[in-house]
């Protein structure tokens, strides 16, 4: 019985051809126009991120084990301290001064962390959701209930209060040593389980500026932008700073503000033709291209790579008069052959898909196309930036 691993499979090229479908569609000639929205953000309007620790309670024996956790415990005794309550032999007058929390074996409590994203312009006694995901050991944190945890900024300052019940998309079962287990057991959800209690001052406009910032940078797009702003509302109206940075005169009142940005962002700007770019995932073998990738001519060698295991059963027999018993055994066999690559001429690529068209010619699979693309790069045959990711 035999089984070949060919890096020129029949497999191996259908991912190719799923790889490059999306590049061999044809290329419009012009982009659509986009919404302002879309291609920028006005400075100043961002999320900013919030986290915290805190403690799930509730579990059915999921929860950390507090030998290997010894932060659960403290985290434990602290919150339990607070609430006047004290688990410390000594303070409870008994004669042995050794604390109780090492004999602590806590099943049902888990360390967790906690983090949500505060949206901008969000003010006190909004709710927004938080992610909880464990700390330590826990199998799962399905069923359990959040405690109140502090939520706090990048400057230390706690801006919401989460506490809820914790939603687990996933679901196991295990006995005997058996396991079985759907999607992530260690992380959940609680929808609006934070409670906002601290704004974040938001500065749009300062002494009648504000600026819009490109999601990418690009000099042809800001001039457009800027041309259609001005088209808008009025020449002098934007300025580009840079090629990602524009600054807008806008209304003094806060009202007229809102109307202003309302209108802005709904403008429908045509952007430009993006640089040449072919992207290479090395974990997944995908490769994307976008439409201003070309060729110029070249020849390629590529040679194929074929593993042949040979797996046959082999009868042991005991000896005479032995107390051994008969056995069949598996024996493989494992033979690699690399056959010689023929030099193949790849024909110059106006447009994407004569590349695509082009490079289907080699027979590559994925994995191959990378280094054939990086070598092409290297010989200066492929106009586009290679960006491994």
């Amino acid at each position: 019985m035999g089984t070949v691993f060919n890096t020129l499979s029949r497999a191996g090229r259908a991912m190719m051809f799923v790889a490059l479908a999306c590049a061999a569609l044809p290329a419009a000639t012009q982009a659509h126009a986009e919404r302002l929205k879309d291609l920028a953000q006005i400075q100043g309007v961002r999320d900013n991120p919030l986290i915290g620790y805190g403690l799930v309670v509730g579990l059915d024996g999921t929860g950390d084990q507090t030998t290997q956790t010894p932060f659960t415990t403290q985290t434990l005794a602290n919150m339990l301290a607070n609430l006047g309550i004290s688990i410390n032999n000594q303070a409870a007058g008994s004669s042995n001064s050794q604390s109780s929390l090492s004999n602590i074996q806590l099943k049902n409590v888990a360390a967790v962390m906690v983090t949500a994203v505060l949206p901008p312009f969000a003010r006190p006694g909004e709710a927004i959701d938080i992610t909880v995901s464990s700390l330590g050991n826990a199998k799962s944190l399905r069923g359990g209930t959040l405690l109140l945890t502090p939520l706090k900024g990048a400057d230390g300052q706690v801006y919401a209060l989460g506490q809820g019940n914790v939603a687990v998309g996933g679901a196991g079962a295990s006995a005997n040593g058996s396991k079985v287990q759907v999607n992530q057991l260690a992380a959940g959800r609680v929808t609006g389980g934070a409670i906002v209690e601290r704004a974040v001052p938001t500065a749009v406009s300062q002494a009648g500026m504000m600026q819009l910032d490109l999601n990418d940078m690009d000099y042809d797009t800001t001039q457009r932008v800027v041309a259609a702003i001005d088209n808008a509302f009025g020449s002098g109206t934007a300025t580009a700073l840079d090629g990602r940075t524009i600054q807008l005169r806008a209304p003094a009142d806060p009202q007229q503000q809102v109307s202003f940005m309302a209108q802005l962002q709904n403008l429908e700007v045509r952007p430009g033709q993006a640089a040449a770019k072919v992207i290479l995932n090395a974990r997944t073998g995908s490769i994307v291209m976008n439409q201003m990738v070309t060729l110029q001519s070249c020849a390629v060698a590529h040679g194929n790579l074929s593993v042949v295991i040979n797996t046959q059963p082999v009868v042991s027999q005991p000896g005479a008069f032995s107390n051994g018993r008969t056995v069949v055994a598996q024996q493989s066999q494992i033979q690699m052959k690399q056959d010689n690559g023929a030099l193949k001429l790849v024909n110059a690529g106006a447009n994407l898909a004569e590349v695509v068209k082009a490079l289907n010619a080699l027979g590559a699979t994925p994995a191959d196309l990378m280094s054939i693309l990086q070598a092409m790069k290297a010989a200066g045959a492929l106009r586009a930036d290679l960006e491994i990711i």
